[in-house]
């Protein structure tokens, strides 16, 4: 994306940005994955809202809330961790670029090399995540919550399930005993779901449009269907009655928190009218939660499709604001 469509955005922002700037400390302890890879090129017009992935990062430099110290770059994933995961015969489909149009046409991305190589590189990120939060509590990833990736096939923008790779290579590598996954994007963890149907390690929490994608739903440990219409009081009581019972009752020692955007009554697909403070307060009270019994997290941004990027970017940056501010990210 060229200079001059990026600069709009900054430069409606710049009168808040500069004052936010004089009261911001800068972490040295924020651990973010990011590749320029994570903005893959989509035709004039796609429905996916890559520039997001240039614009967090972006605006969170501009204001301050990270330096570039911050910000790492995760190499590519090996095939053998994929395999943890993923089917053999599904992998070699990718490898190949072997997909048929019709498995690329329920992903939503045409295939080719730097898809694939995009993938690997957002999947290896959330592992690398995964290692620093278990030292520093927190860490994001700026994509990756490709939770309608199944074993064998991709779905819905999805293409390897990043949450259940890295959940699996914790378990093997014994890091974790009990992970929690607590997806919060408007749409059912369905891939997610499935792979993790039948271990009892992995505890699957989705709070999802009852009437949103995917059509045909699967079976979490825990599914929250949301009618539309749902606005911020109803959707913070459930959540804060079901997040606080599933941690009393499972304690996890690792989390999984996919922080979509797609909740926001601004969003074109989402359905629900919850506002921008309320998503904020969603994070707070899910970073709250994790921090009280030291659970070290791992967040990823998932979707978000609200016709004006601004309301994107602003509520994803909430995300790493919020957890900036509780976590005491602090030099």
């Amino acid at each position: 994306m060229n200079l001059q469509k990026r600069l709009p955005f900054l430069q409606l922002q710049k009168t808040r940005l500069l004052k936010f700037n004089r009261n911001c400390i800068i972490s040295k302890s924020y651990y973010i994955a990011y590749h320029p890879v994570y903005a893959h090129p989509v035709p004039e017009g796609h429905r996916f809202p890559m520039l997001k992935y240039e614009l967090i990062p972006e605006q969170l430099l501009y204001e301050g809330t990270i330096s570039k110290s911050n910000l790492y770059e995760p190499d590519v994933l090996s095939d053998e961790i994929i395999l943890l995961t993923h089917t053999e015969e599904y992998l070699k489909k990718l490898n190949d670029l072997s997909l048929s149009p019709q498995e690329q046409r329920k992903i939503g991305f045409t295939q080719d090399e730097r898809l694939i190589k995009r993938e690997k590189i957002i999947t290896q990120g959330t592992i690398n995540c995964s290692l620093a939060a278990l030292k520093t509590g927190i860490a994001f990833n700026v994509a990756g919550g490709t939770h309608h990736s199944f074993a064998d096939r991709g779905e819905g923008f999805c293409l390897i399930n990043d949450f259940a790779v890295a959940s699996n290579y914790l378990l093997r590598e014994k890091l974790a005993s009990k992970i929690v996954i607590i997806d919060l994007d408007v749409h059912q963890g369905n891939g997610t779901a499935a792979i993790f149907e039948n271990n009892p390690d992995v505890y699957t929490f989705s709070m999802h449009g009852a009437h949103n994608y995917p059509l045909r739903k699967e079976k979490s440990d825990l599914d929250i269907a949301l009618p539309d219409g749902t606005n911020d009081v109803q959707y913070l009581s459930l959540l804060e009655h079901s997040l606080t019972r599933i941690l009393e009752d499972e304690k996890p020692d690792f989390a999984f928190y996919l922080s979509g955007v797609d909740i926001l009554s601004t969003d074109k697909f989402g359905k629900l009218k919850v506002s921008m403070e309320g998503c904020k307060q969603r994070d707070k009270f899910v970073f709250e939660q994790l921090k009280q019994r030291n659970i070290p997290c791992c967040i990823a941004m998932g979707g978000g499709y609200s016709p004006d990027i601004r309301m994107i970017v602003e509520a994803h940056c909430n995300t790493f604001r919020v957890a900036s501010s509780i976590f005491e990210l602090i030099e």
